[in-house]
């Protein structure tokens, strides 16, 4: 995983500033606080599975709290799938407390309000979890947050083992086998959640996931391509447009707007990656498949509710 933000790059005094700024974009807008100050030290790393993000955070101890303000902050419709790799968790959402030991998992909503305690040399999985795929396989999940999976049982022990696995694996997988082990993943996940609740079964990789999987796919290979359009996105997946609309209508989209927003979140996050930031907001929105800069400013300010400048990191002021 690359690294995309430590510490060590930047000033004592900006130290804590920074940090919250690069660990909201990696996971989600929060308050954050430490009993260590200015010697506070930490790395983010970051990469993609399919559709998930993933980011990996080595730190000292702190606090997170995601607040109603963060809420109102939030740009996108994640779910948090966290995982302490190293160290532990306090957390709290929806009324319940828990106490996530080393490779535990567990699900947190950032539409609603959670606080975390990480206690010292943390190590944090987070993958971010588009909010439609953990949906389809376990239905509502805010009965699920806040409840960790431990290793105790088979299916729980699988699912924490394959996840503590990625950070070392996930460079290595091209696009097509990223997208099917991300599902791979997910299913997993829904099982040990499924096993946890003892409720209505996950519901796996079905013909209809299979084809929604296979949407994604040539979506997400086409994604800069100009010329991509519905129609072509839904002929590549020998589906037509409107019964990939269906598959998207679950969560309020339709394929159009699926791929608009692909394309977006695909900007956005070159925006925010320092080894693009000699490049212009325009070079980037071309090269992310859209062909007129007015049009993508203002999508991307409708989207995020900032424009494409204003999410490009600040630059970093070095030891002195």
């Amino acid at each position: 995983m690359k690294v995309v933000f430590s510490t060590s790059s930047v000033h004592a005094r900006d130290r804590l500033d920074f940090w919250r700024e690069e660990a909201t974009k990696a996971v989600v807008a929060h308050e954050f606080n430490t009993v260590v100050g200015r010697s506070f030290q930490g790395q983010i790393r970051a990469a993609s599975l399919g559709p998930l993000a993933l980011a990996l955070l080595d730190h000292d101890a702190c606090a997170v709290e995601h607040t109603e303000r963060c809420i109102r902050r939030n740009s996108d419709d994640d779910l948090l799938l966290q995982m302490a790799l190293g160290g532990g968790t306090a957390l709290r959402q929806d009324g319940r407390d828990a106490d996530a030991k080393r490779n535990d998992m567990y699900i947190l909503d950032p539409r609603r309000p959670f606080s975390l305690r990480m206690r010292a040399s943390a190590r944090m999985l987070v993958v971010k979890i588009p909010r439609w795929e953990l949906q389809a396989r376990l239905g509502d999940v805010t009965a699920l947050t806040a409840r960790p999976i431990t290793r105790s049982k088979p299916i729980g022990a699988l699912a924490t083992g394959f996840l503590a696995m990625l950070p070392a694996r996930v460079d290595e997988l091209d696009g097509s086998a990223s997208a099917k082990i991300a599902q791979q993943a997910l299913d997993l996940v829904a099982l040990a959640f499924d096993a946890e609740a003892g409720s209505t079964p996950a519901v796996l990789s079905s013909s209809r996931t299979t084809t929604l999987l296979r949407l994604q796919t040539s979506i997400e290979s086409r994604l800069c391509d100009p010329t991509l359009r519905p129609a072509v996105a839904a002929a590549d997946a020998g589906i037509s447009v409107r019964y990939a609309n269906a598959l998207l209508a679950q969560e309020g989209m339709s394929l159009e707007r699926f791929i608009m927003l692909r394309r977006l979140q695909l900007c956005r996050r070159l925006l925010e990656d320092p080894a693009h930031a000699l490049r212009t907001a325009g070079d980037i929105a071309y090269s992310c498949g859209f062909s007129d800069a007015s049009h993508f400013t203002r999508r991307f300010k409708a989207q995020f509710g900032c424009s494409p400048g204003e999410c490009r990191p600040r630059p970093q002021r070095s030891e002195s």
